[in-house]
């Protein structure tokens, strides 16, 4: 299914926006540089201040779940070095493929928004969504890498979330 569905994308979605946009799209979401940036922005306000630290927490709580245990046990070679004749339109990456640490964080960081505030959390779920799609879109992430690092990054905001929340004032 995973193959299928990188096929589907790379013979089907493709163009000259999309080879344009997604590039840009992805390189937001590189070392989760977005949701850094959002968080020091809800830092500064005194309302979000503890969901800025909430989601300070998920971030580093899904990469060392993700990117410190999981990918190296697992170590699932990324679609590019598996299917070498595909032209990458970013940098290749130098880690494994599984879990997706750009769907982790972005998928934290977005439920932490969605829970502080609504507002805020569509538009954090789009792009996550987004940056999400760029991977597979880009050749350097299996679908299934994708769902298990936006599920890895709900559930880590989740539990950081519930213990922030028992421990301060929300």
């Amino acid at each position: 299914m995973d193959l299928l569905i990188l096929n589907f994308i790379q013979e089907n979605c493709h163009n000259g926006f999309t080879d344009t946009i997604f590039p840009f799209i992805t390189m937001m979401g590189d070392s989760g540089l977005i949701w850094v940036l959002i968080g020091i922005a809800l830092a500064i306000t005194k309302k979000y201040r503890k969901a800025a630290l909430i989601l300070f927490a998920s971030l580093i709580l899904t990469h060392i779940i993700g990117g410190l245990i999981l990918k190296p046990i697992v170590a699932r070679p990324r679609p590019f070095v598996t299917f070498p004749d595909v032209t990458l339109l970013i940098n290749s990456p130098n880690e494994f493929s599984f879990p997706s640490g750009h769907a982790g964080s972005s998928f934290a960081a977005a439920t932490i928004l969605w829970k502080a505030n609504r507002k805020f959390g569509i538009p954090a779920l789009v792009l996550a969504s987004l940056i999400a799609f760029s991977r597979v879109f880009l050749f350097v992430h299996y679908p299934m890498d994708i769902i298990v690092g936006a599920i890895l990054g709900v559930l880590c905001a989740l539990i950081c979330w519930k213990l922030c929340k028992k421990m301060v004032k929300i």
